[in-house]
């Protein structure tokens, strides 16, 4: 049996995976959780052989959770499901230590395999991914300027590009907006930019959003 812990700041996002991975007879969701903290805590009181999580957590977000296990030497693997383009946060999270990545807008019937390819030491990528990552090999990582933003800031770029509000983004992220302030600073000095528009511009043209 394959244990797995959800983890996802969207309670019907999390329902529609656990429906899904209920399909399976040899997956069984041992926990859920909706933050950092609370990931934490049901690693600690569920038996998990994989971790399905999201990258977009209120707070310290699934990047820092990857860093986490990664730090702790935790034999639990990670298989992150997220809304974020591939293209961009894939290689990223492979790197920091997941063992694979899906787009939440893919075939849900992907997800049972991805867990369990996962789950027996492997490593799960959609075709598109594999082709990245083979490219990836022979082009420098600090090729485009937004590859140096740190993972706070690449979500702050995306969310801004969205069009939320600085204050809005402090609140989903659970920071100040004053810190929010300094991410988007440091923003605009790496990319080079102005203004929230020069961002919105960067991002499209980068198919960032």
């Amino acid at each position: 049996m394959i244990h797995v812990i959800l983890c996802d700041d969207h309670a019907m996002t999390r329902r529609g995976i656990r429906d899904t991975l209920a399909e399976a007879v040899d997956i069984q969701v041992t926990a859920e959780a909706g933050s950092y903290a609370e990931v934490r805590e049901a690693m600690r009181n569920a038996t998990c052989d994989v971790l399905v999580l999201d990258l977009n957590l209120p707070g310290r977000g699934g990047m820092e959770v990857l860093s986490s296990l990664k730090e702790a030497h935790s034999p639990i693997k990670v298989l992150i499901v997220s809304m974020f383009p591939e293209d961009q946060y894939a290689i990223r999270c492979l790197r920091a230590g997941a063992q694979g990545y899906l787009n939440k807008a893919g075939d849900p019937a992907d997800l049972i395999s991805a867990v369990r390819t996962v789950a027996q030491g492997g490593k799960y990528v959609t075709p598109a991914v594999a082709h990245m990552l083979v490219e990836s090999l022979s082009i420098p990582e600090n090729q485009t300027l937004h590859a140096a933003l740190s993972e706070r800031e690449l979500q702050t770029l995306l969310k801004i590009a969205s069009g939320k509000r600085l204050a809005d983004i402090a609140e989903e992220l659970m920071l100040s907006p004053k810190t929010v302030s300094v991410y988007r600073a440091r923003v605009l000095e790496k990319l080079k930019l102005s203004n929230n528009a020069e961002l919105t511009v960067y991002a499209i043209r980068n198919e960032l959003v």
